[in-house]
């Protein structure tokens, strides 16, 4: 029977250490603690790193990492060939050592049960603690994601977003189901068949809050957000616009997670006209082709917004390439009422909401937003002006709804319930 030794990891055992990981981790249930990669990149920066060899092949390998007097074990790895033949333990064995010769004082190990090594830490030594709950956190950008992010015009959103959103609950709560639960709970939907979404269309009038529900759900996944301006990419590059699409794409493709919102989609997925000289003709061809490349990752998921869906190129709007197909509509009253009661703070105690509600029916969020402040602005004024310590109150915010062109019109409306009606698909 062949002999092993034990000696120091290269880095030419590198593709051997990873498949005899690889190995172990068929035969265990639950994902690993500690990555191949972080281990792997621990063993090739000079932390304590033994393989274990019979001539000159790897068949097993322990690493630890080191922090003053304590360290863990990271990786107890062997060839399925040469378990049970107390090469665990010498490989712990000799860790130990080593770390000794560091001043480690405390050794401790973070295994799955049953998992390999288990067996060897308690022939040397180790003693099992229960009553401990392991905890973790995942944070989706990595350090290398950082300038990327910034370069593609992207950032992290606030937490907090989601549940900031007032009103609209409707909506929000098919988003809710459709989008985000699937994506925040990605091992549960797999146990019952359900498969997260990857791309989605939002489509309503201008300032119904479409960009402000991407942001949220970005913020409630915690993953980052990129925002693709269409008209920048044309600018950006000598290719042109579909060139400057394909890059942008890629650099995507090296985020760990991303929420990638399009807003005004039909400036790229746009109805061809069928001629081979229109313009648009390729920009839309090159981003058909760069949808299914981004729906084959992991955590990501493509937003496109749109005022009118009617608009888009009928390829673009096919099941294969967007799972659902969400309206986000105007304001009803119970929702107009809970957004001015958002806006207006401290004041909504004051006021007659009834009235406020009633007089900005075709309003969109964004409109009755920018009449509150501009409501309290000129209350504030008017203090400036005469100290007589009146409280802002109704007339100011009637006043200022007054002064305030509403986005919505009948036409506008009519236009998106018969796109409801005809594209919707939830």
């Amino acid at each position: 029977m062949p002999t092993w030794r034990l000696r120091d990891f290269h880095d030419d055992d590198l593709d051997r250490a990873i498949q005899i990981w690889d190995q172990d981790r068929q035969a265990e249930d639950g994902p690993a603690v500690f990555p191949v990669s972080e281990v792997m990149a621990a063993a090739r920066s000079g932390e304590p790193a033994v393989v274990a060899v019979v001539g000159n092949d790897v068949v097993g390998m322990a690493v630890a990492q080191s922090q003053g007097d304590r360290a863990w074990i990271t990786l107890v790895a062997l060839a399925a060939m040469w378990r049970n033949r107390g090469i665990g333990s010498s490989l712990i064995v000799e860790l130990e050592r080593r770390l000794r010769s560091r001043g480690t004082r405390r050794i401790a190990a973070l295994l799955t049960p049953g998992a390999t090594g288990t067996a060897a830490l308690e022939n040397c030594g180790y003693t099992p603690r229960g009553g401990l709950v392991f905890y973790e956190k995942t944070e989706h950008l990595g350090a290398s994601d950082t300038g990327l992010l910034a370069e593609l015009g992207g950032r992290v959103q606030p937490p907090g977003l989601w549940e900031a959103l007032v009103g609209m609950e409707q909506e929000k709560e098919v988003i809710e189901r459709r989008i985000v639960l699937p994506l925040a709970e990605p091992a549960l939907a797999d146990q019952y068949g359900v498969r997260p979404p990857k791309a989605v269309i939002l489509f309503g009038p201008p300032g119904t809050g479409k960009t402000s529900f991407a942001k949220a759900i970005a913020s409630r996944l915690d993953w980052p957000f990129v925002e693709l301006f269409p008209s920048r990419l044309a600018a950006s590059g000598d290719g042109g616009l579909a060139a400057s699409l394909r890059d942008a794409f890629g650099d995507l493709a090296e985020l760990q997670s991303v929420v990638l919102f399009i807003d005004e989609v039909e400036e790229i997925a746009g109805v061809r006209s069928g001629l081979a000289a229109d313009p648009a003709r390729g920009v839309t061809n090159e981003l058909l082709k760069l949808i299914p490349g981004f729906r084959d990752h992991d955590d990501r998921l493509m937003i496109c917004a749109t005022n009118s869906v009617r608009f888009l190129d009928p390829a673009f709007l096919r099941p294969g390439r967007f799972d659902y197909v969400i309206p986000v509509g105007p304001p009803d009253p119970v929702a107009r009422a809970a957004i001015w009661r958002r806006y207006l703070g401290p004041a909504a105690d004051g006021v007659d909401l009834d009235r406020l509600v009633s007089a900005s029916e075709m309003f969109t969020p964004a409109d009755i937003e920018f009449a509150a402040r501009k409501g309290a602005h000129a209350a504030f004024e008017r203090e400036l002006a005469d100290r007589e310590g009146r409280p802002v109150g109704t007339e100011d915010f009637l006043a200022a709804v007054a002064e305030t062109r509403p986005t919505l019109t009948d036409h506008a409306l009519v236009d998106f319930r018969e796109d409801i009606e005809q594209y919707v698909r939830v």
